[in-house]
């Protein structure tokens, strides 16, 4: 299927949108009040917890964010030491970065996920990125790191 420049295919849009959801989810948690949570149920699938939500799911999102560049490096004609090392730079980011406090946590998946625009720049102006990829990502982290700075102001 052809795709005009710039123009975002809605599978990736609305799956992109989709993916901010339990982001919100996490945030509306930290604001309200916890919700009671029956003995024995799994807390990420009834949450009681917006920054445990917010650090697992960032956590994971960030690991998956290598993969898709990866994805983007395997496409080079000539591969490059460089697109493949970058490409693992949120994945070992987030093993070696993200633990400890969660106020530390969701700083440091906040600062992964503002400077994988960086990464995701770089890959576009490579040209291993579709020509709709920045904008998707721009948009989706316009939303995400505020939803993150949200949770961290609500600590308690």
């Amino acid at each position: 299927m052809f795709v005009k420049p710039g123009h975002i295919p809605r599978p990736a849009l609305w799956l992109g949108l989709a993916g901010i959801l339990p982001f919100i989810l996490g945030a509306l948690l930290s604001i309200a009040p916890s919700p009671d949570i029956p003995d024995g149920s799994y807390p990420l699938i009834v949450p009681a917890d917006g920054s445990a939500l917010m650090i697992a799911y960032g956590t994971v999102i960030l690991c998956f964010m290598s993969g898709c560049l990866w994805g983007f490096a395997a496409r080079s004609e000539t591969p490059q030491w460089c697109t493949y090392g970058l490409s693992v730079l949120p994945a070992l980011y987030v093993f070696f970065f993200v633990g400890g406090p969660n106020e530390d946590q969701l700083f440091r998946l906040a600062l992964g996920f503002t400077g994988i625009l960086a990464l995701d720049w770089a890959y576009t102006r490579w040209q291993l990125a579709p020509d709709w990829w920045l904008t998707l990502r721009v948009m989706i982290t316009a939303v995400v790191v505020p939803l993150f700075v949200i949770v961290f102001a609500n600590l308690p």
